[in-house]
């Protein structure tokens, strides 16, 4: 018998990133490994649309669904640890929220009414909250709140969970509140104050808090845990502590020990069992048992910022587990990479991936860097504009193109071999304009791309205006660089390779986004396997010169 569709509420106070999308994740993680259906939603309070448009710097990479959204990272997160594909439905601005009341109120559906943040902007709100527990498909909706309690921005959620959690009942709707335990070292202890004045808040806008989970750097004293209960009106069992953990994948386990999946499905009045980790912890003893390791360069233009390339890092944990390697990123920024320094901040790597970006800072860099790996047959990866600058990098020093480049750097370019694709160029909006989400690629046989899916047809996601210009293609295969994936619609070019190179491929799309702890992405798998390959060469040359 299906029970009634649950939701979970993960709020935030005191400090901005506390981890509440890792603590939602994990959660989920428990529940659905006890068998419960359970799916994460974001709650995004800032008023852009979606991050579509947001510079990494600000917000960190933008995430692509499957169908196509332009969504917050945390959504990778949650992919990540579940193994199921997320959707438009799990995330929402308050950018959204306000542009569908708008649009409503000019079609004239408000009858005339004058439109207000209560009942209408707080209405849309608990409709798109419970969108998903609606369709069906789950028991148990975890909706993450962005932000901290008592930011102007938040306050419309704070009170659509008060009124759903008053709607719904309190066996139907509880709120995990995610805070600090600071630790001040002048007065060697553990202070409880911000959590209580951080609960405060949450109570002040009508919602009490069901279950705390507290960030420290040092483990809660039996005391300390009963003082916060007092005070924040919670169970002692309740208190649920979360400590730094040296890997985001502990983090399940560690809220495992602490009941926090018991304590939840208590108060929403579910059976709680056993779950079952098994897999999880296999991956997670391959992560901590390395028999070697690999570096390998990660060039772009935003790694001042890990977030801005977190599904890269992420896949690259996966895909080391698989190998049973440990995968040493070395970040490098491609705006302060040329010829006179390549050779020096790139000659001891295994391997290197030209990362996805937009515009042309740092451009030549990525060419410079690629140029010297194709020529030491060291193993590469590109992503998106990765493969596009290693087209344009092979047409200028092989084919003698001088001026070969994309014209997205350069409009005027007399050998455009990367260019604007047909159906963007009558698009003048920038936001979720581009093409976007899941697109089929077919593989050309005998290929290392065949090779590494083990399948003639794949779907992968995508995030592009550009693309490889078809009037090229005979040219540049003649001269050795091969196209080995394309879209069957449009014969749009997925895929490159050199086929005469160690381990050298390009892809149009963004393999970082499908991989998951479950299912390490195949690509990556094979890139890190190509880069121990390649360790593994050059020590056995150093060892024969010795």
């Amino acid at each position: 018998m299906a029970v009634t569709t649950k939701y979970v509420f993960v709020t935030g106070g005191v400090t901005s990133s506390l981890g509440k999308g890792i603590i939602a994740a994990s959660l989920a993680k428990l529940l659905q490994a006890q068998g419960y259906r359970t799916t994460i939603q974001k709650l995004d309070p800032y008023i852009n649309v979606d991050p579509g448009t947001l510079n990494p710097y600000e917000h960190g990479e933008c995430y692509v669904t499957d169908d196509g959204a332009e969504t917050d990272l945390d959504l990778g997160h949650y992919e990540r640890f579940l193994n199921v594909p997320t959707s438009q439905a799990n995330n929402v601005t308050t950018g959204r929220i306000y542009q569908s009341v708008i649009e409503k109120e000019r079609r004239g559906e408000f009858l005339g009414k004058t439109v207000q943040v209560i009942p209408h902007i707080t209405d849309e709100i608990k409709h798109r909250i419970q969108i998903l527990g609606k369709s069906g498909d789950y028991d148990i909706v975890i909706t993450e709140i962005g932000g901290t309690v008592g930011d102007i921005e938040s306050l419309p959620y704070i009170e659509a969970v008060r009124q759903l959690k008053w709607e719904l009942g309190e066996e139907n709707a509880i709120v995990v509140h995610l805070t600090l335990v600071p630790y001040l070292s002048a007065a060697g202890e553990l202070k409880t104050k911000p959590t209580q004045h951080s609960v405060k808040t949450l109570m002040e806008s009508g919602v009490q808090a069901d279950v705390l989970v507290c960030r420290t750097e040092h483990q809660l004293s039996d005391g300390l845990r009963t003082k916060l209960a007092r005070f924040c009106n919670v169970k002692k069992e309740a208190v649920i502590q979360s400590i730094d953990a040296s890997t985001i994948y502990d983090v399940p386990n560690m809220m495992l020990d602490e009941g926090l999946d018991s304590v939840v499905l208590e108060r929403l009045g579910l059976e709680s069992s056993k779950p079952n980790l098994e897999r999880w912890n296999e991956f997670l003893t391959r992560h901590k048992n390395p028999n070697n390791e690999v570096t390998i360069g990660l060039i772009g233009k935003y790694v001042e910022l890990q977030d801005s390339y977190k599904s890269i890092l992420e896949a690259f944990i996966h895909a080391g587990a698989a190998n049973e390697v440990k995968v040493k990123v070395e970040s490098i920024h491609s705006e302060h990479l040329d010829k006179s320094n390549v050779v020096s901040k790139l000659s001891h790597l295994n391997g290197v991936l030209v990362a996805p970006g937009f515009g042309e800072r740092g451009i030549e860099g990525k060419i410079d860097a690629i140029k010297y790996v194709r020529e030491q047959n060291i193993p590469f990866l590109g992503i998106c504009l990765g493969m596009q600058m290693a087209v344009i990098e092979y047409a200028r020093n092989i084919l003698g193109l001088e001026d070969a480049n994309s014209t997205e750097m350069n409009e005027s370019t007399s050998h455009p071999v990367i260019d604007l694709m047909e159906s963007q160029k009558a698009v003048t909006d920038k936001g979720g304009t581009m093409r976007l989400g899941a697109w089929d690629c077919d593989i050309i046989a005998d290929s290392i791309s065949s090779e590494v899916y083990g399948m003639s047809s794949i779907q992968e996601r995508h995030r592009h205006r550009y693309e490889f210009n078809n009037d090229y293609k005979q040219q540049i295969e003649a001269a050795g660089m091969k196209a080995t994936g394309f879209n069957p619609e449009t014969n749009l070019v997925e895929i490159i390779e050199l086929p005469d190179h160690q381990w050298f491929v390009g892809v149009q799309y963004h393999p970082e986004y499908k991989s998951t702890v479950a299912n390490p992405h195949p690509l990556f798998v094979a890139f890190v396997k190509a880069a121990l390959n390649h360790k593994e060469q050059q020590e056995s040359v150093t060892m024969a010169q010795n």
